[in-house]
């Protein structure tokens, strides 16, 4: 949905653009190298996995494209919030020290925490990926959602067909323990 967003953003979309979202996000490398579609959206490392390969080239982050979006959120009922503050609390808190930590580490020092998480790929590959996030600043600051920020990713939703109403900010969003923008 963001590559669409961008994609119309930028006057890039024409009726000569089809955009199949039809195929498993988990077979989409896949998919590409064996021939369907021009260009394939892919997270790291996939993205810089394909072009060291040579099937293809990065040739934009969807992320720096389409805007901030809270992509990335922790949803729970409203009754398990309400009954357990210490673990929204504390979960919030363990999100905020690693945006924390992001923005404080070089990209080399990130990369030797999460490298065992990415076994296939060499440190100096994860830090070299952990580097092009950097430069295109992805990461919030806070774990805190503004309304602007929520109303933009159903900008999104909204730009792909796929929202019928806007939903109440104010009653999805609970920045109780979120740190102040």
């Amino acid at each position: 949905m963001t590559l669409e967003y961008a994609l119309n953003k930028n006057n890039l979309a024409s009726k000569d653009t089809n955009i199949d979202t039809s195929i498993d996000f988990a077979s989409m490398s896949g998919a590409f190298i064996g021939g369907i579609g021009d260009y394939v959206a892919l997270f790291e490392p996939t993205a810089s996995e394909l072009e060291k390969e040579g099937y293809g080239y990065i040739v934009a982050s969807i992320g720096e494209l389409g805007g901030e979006v809270p992509y990335t959120v922790y949803n729970a009922k409203k009754s398990y919030i309400e009954e357990n503050p210490k673990i929204i609390e504390g979960f919030t808190k363990a999100i905020q020290k690693g945006l924390d930590y992001v923005h404080s580490h070089s990209a080399k020092e990130i990369a030797e925490v999460i490298e065992s998480y990415f076994p296939d790929n060499s440190a100096e590959e994860v830090a070299d990926i952990v580097e092009k996030y950097i430069n295109i600043d992805p990461w919030y600051k806070t774990t805190y959602i503004s309304k602007s920020n929520f109303e933009h990713i159903e900008d999104i939703i909204e730009n792909a067909g796929k929202l019928e109403k806007r939903a109440p900010y104010d009653k999805l969003v609970n920045n109780k323990y979120a740190k102040a923008e």
